[in-house]
């Protein structure tokens, strides 16, 4: 194991964030960088407990104690082996992940978990450092495999995939490959660098990528099972959600990837300016989730005037509550980097309307308060408050996949929540045809995704092949602890 008395001599340590009032000036990520020794530390905390529940929080299953013990020891190159074993992107997960094995860590049951996320990513980028190699199959089976989406579950899949011989080429609607990680994720919480490196890796190992592929239109649904020998849909959850209540039809109003997009090619320097700019304007946004923090942290760098952020659920408890005991992922108050750049934060409220100026746009929102009873949310009479809004970011989730030519062409079922449905495995009802990640799930985390894309492979591999080396951590019927 690690240090024998770490968890007992060590507290628990994180990376400081870099001063507000300068991360707000540029779009880099906003961790200061940490000590190797304060690393080597923290690693040395895991206890290597008899049955580690990091394993079950994680749904890639890292084996993440043996890699605890090696970074305490020193030996990044067996840490990375380890590591990349059961996971074909840390970077992505350890920058990206609201890391569920943190949550489950036995230490964490009288005390603070062990820093797992920040051991991750650390290791990820020796690895790089170290010189990590492509890992081309030394042998070509012929098969063709069409990968249709080019997020974490599509990436992990044609990467499990190539590595195993097969041909696969990944098809991206958008001009660059990424999926969100791309264009819905804001460089302050992962530079596209990092994202760029893993797909020149690809690229060596033989995968193909096509963009500005919209499958099902520029590429028949026909001409791609005739193509290919077998199809993963990995094209996610897509399908935002909207707020039909009066006055949506404003201008000024839009989803929250409506302007994340446009707003992260001007990061990257792909846009000159964004037709939606926060600019000295009052930004309002409904959802309280990451994809909310991600709008908001944009807002700020944009020179926002104020932004409000509204969620319909309470305020949730400060430490972890009884009705999400270990190991279970805790419902607790959490302070993101954007949160804590400003901004204010509304619980327990709905949108009731929204009023518009006589030239048609936004000015403000009316809201009220809202209670729980009997599972539904109720109006608190007399509670009902206008605020000021020339732009209101809807970031209340996804609802599915996007319908259109490429499921209809493929003629694929769809379950009762609008996800393609799928078998023990990960087969639609279309011969051939798989799927996985959140086009099949619905709206999850990319920790998901990522093994969802690894389960996918090894069943693709076993219908082609009879058989199959790939691992599979997940199965289509699992869900979070």
């Amino acid at each position: 194991m690690a240090d024998p008395k770490g968890f007992l001599t060590t507290p628990r340590e994180t990376p400081t964030r870099r001063p507000v009032d300068i991360r707000l000036r540029d779009w880099r990520e906003v961790y200061e960088p940490f000590a190797q020794e304060h690393l080597q530390k923290q690693a040395g905390r895991c206890m290597d407990c008899g049955i580690p529940f990091c394993h079950q929080g994680c749904p890639l299953g890292n084996i993440i104690p043996e890699w605890n013990d090696l970074v305490w020891r020193e030996d990044w190159a067996g840490a990375s082996e380890r590591l990349h074993a059961t996971n074909n992107f840390p970077e992505f997960t350890g920058r990206l992940c609201p890391a569920p094995c943190e949550a489950a860590c036995v230490l964490g049951i009288n005390a603070d978990p062990v820093t797992i996320k920040q051991v991750e990513v650390t290791i990820a980028e020796k690895a790089w450092a170290l010189g990590l190699a492509p890992q081309p199959a030394a042998v070509r089976t012929g098969k063709r495999i069409a990968v249709v989406g080019s997020g974490p579950a599509g990436l992990a899949a044609a990467q499990q995939l190539t590595r195993a011989g097969h041909d696969v080429v990944v098809f991206e609607r958008a001009d660059a490959i990424g999926g969100l990680l791309r264009y819905g994720i804001p460089e302050f919480k992962m530079e596209k660098g990092v994202l760029d490196r893993r797909l020149d890796q690809m690229r060596a190992e033989g995968t193909e990528f096509r963009t500005n592929v919209n499958v099902g239109v520029d590429v028949t649904a026909e001409e791609l099972r005739s193509s290919y020998d077998a199809i993963v849909l990995s094209g996610g959850a897509t399908a935002g959600r909207d707020l039909p209540v009066p006055g949506r039809e404003l201008a000024g109003i839009h989803l929250a990837m409506e302007y994340l997009t446009p707003a992260n090619k001007v990061a990257l320097g792909q846009l000159e300016s964004t037709p939606i700019d926060a600019l000295d304007k009052h930004v309002i946004i409904i959802g309280g989730g990451d994809t909310g923090a991600d709008c908001l942290g944009t807002a700020h760098r944009q020179g926002a005037a104020s932004v409000t952020q509204l969620e319909i659920m309470p305020r949730p408890p400060e430490q972890r509550a009884e009705v999400t005991p270990w190991p279970q992922w805790p419902l607790m108050y959490r302070t993101s980097s954007a949160h804590e750049e400003g901004g204010e934060r509304m619980f327990a409220v709905n949108t009731e309307c929204f009023v518009g100026t006589d030239d048609g746009r936004v000015s403000s929102l009316r809201l009220h308060e809202v209670s729980m009873a009997g599972g539904k949310f109720e109006k608190v009479a007399g509670t009902e408050t206008d605020l000021a809004a020339d732009l209101v970011f809807l970031a209340m989730g996804f609802t599915g996949p996007e319908r259109g030519p490429l499921l209809d062409g493929l003629g694929v079922d769809l379950d009762a929540r609008g996800n393609v449905a799928r078998g023990q495995s990960w087969a639609t009802n279309v011969d051939g045809v798989f799927v996985a990640g959140d086009m099949g799930r619905g709206q999850s985390l990319i920790v998901w995704a990522i093994a969802e894309g690894r389960s996918c492979a090894a069943a693709v591999d076993t219908y082609l092949m009879g058989e199959t080396l790939l691992p599979s951590p997940v199965r289509p019927t699992d869900r979070p602890m």
